[in-house]
């Protein structure tokens, strides 16, 4: 270490340049090595990819001509994708956009009071609790299931760029709800190995999932390709299976039990979590609804009279499974409901989901005996600032207080 009384060391000589005429010769510069490509490696695509659809990344030619309009489609797509206007699917992007705008994180919401009515031996009943376990515990695998198939299986055989921008934005919510039953399972001190294995160990939870399993097997098998009408048709099969069954009819009785206990002022935090992932579910839905009917307008002859009835069945099948699911969850009357109302309220569900997709209604008649939940679901409602958020959240810029 230099101490202010050493002597200052020697100067480092200078080194200066010998005269031109005493130089080193400069060495000729290396030419750069080029190493030819081997015979089979090609910049155009394979037959396969071609079949499959064209991805934007095989060849890039230039003099190509620009994308039109017309060029996009749902599915089987030879378009560039990697070009995402001009838009030809304007509510894609608009529900790209509204997501965007209902931004939220779980850690914002304040869970010290369901914190304190769980700790409480007196705060709730055996019944109540199992709803809340069970509840957290098919949704916490629940959306990861999605999630993965999102990433590893629908993004790849949709082939428009600005419904891929709104599976991009899905992809994400559907990792902030998973963040957020961990972030209740957390705070309220659950055993997280026994809730998140539920689908393992609960029988009615097993059999959503192994329901839904089949269907995103079928999207992520790397050797399907679309392009053939049965391949076509197997495709739209498992989205309806994804979108309409999985995040239009398995989810439902857990919202309505979990928004039950915010109603009688339980577990608000966990009821106001739930209120944020079931408007963000709820766009989800319409949004592979709409998908789902475009490829029907795009191609007509997938809706034949026995795929309908097989959808049909496979609608009518899960509805049962919720049923089940329900009294499983409920076998006494709780919170003011029971596994009977649940009966009638998934055959409404069941029956709007047919008539989202063009298919007759399977139970005619069937009434939705919550009907505040249709509020909460389609209302633009808005809570006091200064209780707590409002429900609708949006970023700052985009949040309209009128």
């Amino acid at each position: 270490m230099l101490e202010w009384d050493d002597a200052p060391a020697a100067p480092t000589p200078v080194r200066t340049a010998p005269p031109r005429s005493q130089a080193t010769p400069r060495a000729p510069e290396p030419k750069a090595l080029r190493i030819p490509p081997p015979d089979d490696f090609k910049l155009v695509p394979t037959q396969a990819q071609v079949e499959a659809g064209a991805t934007g990344l095989e060849d890039i030619t230039i003099g190509a001509r620009r994308i039109q309009v017309d060029d996009k489609k749902i599915i089987n797509c030879r378009a560039d994708l990697n070009q995402l206007v001009p838009f030809k699917y304007e509510w894609a992007w608009k529900k790209y956009l509204d997501a965007c705008n209902n931004h939220w994180m779980p850690q914002e919401i304040n869970m010290s009071a369901d914190i304190a009515l769980w700790q409480d031996p007196n705060g709730l009943t055996e019944d109540e609790r199992t709803i809340i376990k069970r509840s957290l515990g098919f949704f916490s695998t629940a959306d990861s299931l999605v999630a993965n198939n999102l990433v590893l299986a629908v993004y790849r055989h949709l082939t428009n760029p600005e419904c891929r921008q709104y599976l991009l934005r899905q992809a994400f919510e559907e990792a902030i709800h998973t963040h957020a039953y961990q972030y209740c399972i957390e705070s309220l001190g659950l055993d997280e190995a026994e809730v998140f294995n539920m689908y393992r160990e609960i029988p009615s939870i097993h059999d959503k999932a192994a329901w839904s399993l089949p269907f995103t097997q079928s999207l992520a098998d790397q050797e399907f390709h679309t392009g053939t009408p049965e391949n076509d048709q197997r495709l739209l099969r498992d989205l309806i299976a994804f979108y309409v069954v999985f995040e239009g009819i398995f989810f439902y009785v857990g919202f309505v039990q979990l928004l039950s206990f915010g109603r009688r002022n339980k577990m608000v935090g966990v009821s106001e979590q739930i209120q944020y992932i079931m408007r963000d579910e709820s766009m989800h839905m319409n949004f592979g609804i709409d998908v789902i009917n475009q490829i029907k307008i795009e191609n007509p002859h997938l809706w034949t009279p026995q795929f309908q009835q097989e959808i049909a069945d496979m609608l009518h099948e899960a509805t049962s499974l919720e049923i089940k699911y329900a009294h499983d969850t409920m076998p006494r009357g709780v919170l003011g409901l029971n596994a009977a109302q649940f009966n009638e309220y998934l055959k409404f569900i069941c029956n709007r989901r047919f008539s989202q997709i063009g298919l007759k209604q399977l139970y005619p008649g069937a009434e939705n005996p919550f009907p505040w939940m249709s509020e909460v679901m389609d209302l633009k409602k808005e809570k006091n600032f200064f209780e707590t958020r409002v429900t609708e959240y949006q970023t700052g810029g985009a949040l309209s207080w009128e």
